[in-house]
């Protein structure tokens, strides 16, 4: 079953696109990774499958209606980001309580477990919390919520890295005991790398990748030579990431295609091969055309 549909889409905000034409598709029961820099348009796409905001054009299908002024879809989905709402007047215990009555399959349990874990007393007010303890208690509403399709944009922001952790932590051991689809828009991919079952990678509102974990961690290798040798061999390669080393040598990132012949040559012209990361591939798959910050130094 597909959760999310997307065809077509475009968000335009004024005379820019925040979406431009953006086609994907998402199963149920996955963990996806929402990655790309800022400004790749994944918090209005994640706005846009919440049913926050309406498209521009292009086809949208959250649990196969559109998400916008969709009663099941809302109820069916929760988006959990550092703008979340919530009524000044209730204090955190009555948040809780009012989340219960709207969320079908809210788990109390879950929910008073977690509040006692992370040290939040129920007579505290949202407004008053800092940065990083609104960020834990959003957590523990999306995951309390248990919602078929659970969204979080950038959910760790202004949380420690122990918290962090804890949250990882909590966030597998609840999608193992209770699968769903969850999809989390974040910066710090290294972190939450072994989560995730897919990746979408994201710039300037259009879609880089849609692929597993699996696949992006053989997406690319690196490369590194004498760098007459290894420019000539280039020639017919895709190459995501070049660096000089020295006067004599260069390294490169290219896209891993017929990975078995790369090795037959690194090992004919004295090539060094070097693995490369998830984190990485993301980051020169989204570098701007304006060269790197040495650049602006010259």
């Amino acid at each position: 079953m597909k959760v999310v549909e997307c065809e077509g889409l475009i968000k335009e905000y004024g005379r820019s696109k925040a979406l431009n034409d953006l086609s994907f598709q998402i199963s149920e029961n996955k963990i996806t990774g929402l990655i790309g820099r800022n400004g790749a348009g994944k918090t209005t796409l994640l706005k846009i499958m919440a049913g926050f905001q309406k498209q521009t054009s292009g086809t949208v299908k959250v649990f196969n209606e559109q998400p916008y002024n969709s009663l099941f879809a809302s109820a069916n989905s929760i988006l959990v980001d550092d703008q979340m709402a919530f009524p000044i007047a209730l204090n955190l215990g009555e948040v809780l309580d009012a989340a219960a009555k709207f969320y079908p399959n809210w788990d109390e349990v879950l929910a008073k477990r977690l509040f006692d874990y992370f040290s939040f007393r129920a007579n505290q007010r949202h407004s008053d919390l800092s940065k990083g303890m609104k960020s834990t208690f959003n957590m523990i509403v999306g995951l309390a919520s248990k919602c078929s399709l659970t969204l979080f944009d950038e959910p760790t922001t202004g949380m420690d890295a122990s918290v962090r952790k804890d949250f990882y932590r909590a966030l597998l051991k609840d999608y193992i005991a209770n699968p769903r689809s969850i999809i989390i828009s974040s910066h710090h991919l290294e972190e939450m790398e072994d989560l995730l079952e897919d990746i979408l990678l994201m710039k300037n509102g259009r879609k880089l990748l849609h692929v597993s974990v699996s696949e992006l961690k053989e997406y690319a290798i690196g490369v590194k030579g004498s760098a007459h040798a290894l420019t000539e061999w280039l020639v017919d390669k895709e190459v995501l990431y070049k660096k000089e080393i020295g006067a004599s040598m260069i390294y490169v990132v290219i896209k891993n295609v017929y990975s078995e012949k790369i090795k037959q040559d690194a090992n004919k012209l004295g090539f060094e091969l070097i693995p490369v990361s998830s984190n990485d591939v993301c980051i020169y798959l989204t570098n701007n055309d304006k060269g790197g910050i040495d650049d602006v130094f010259k």
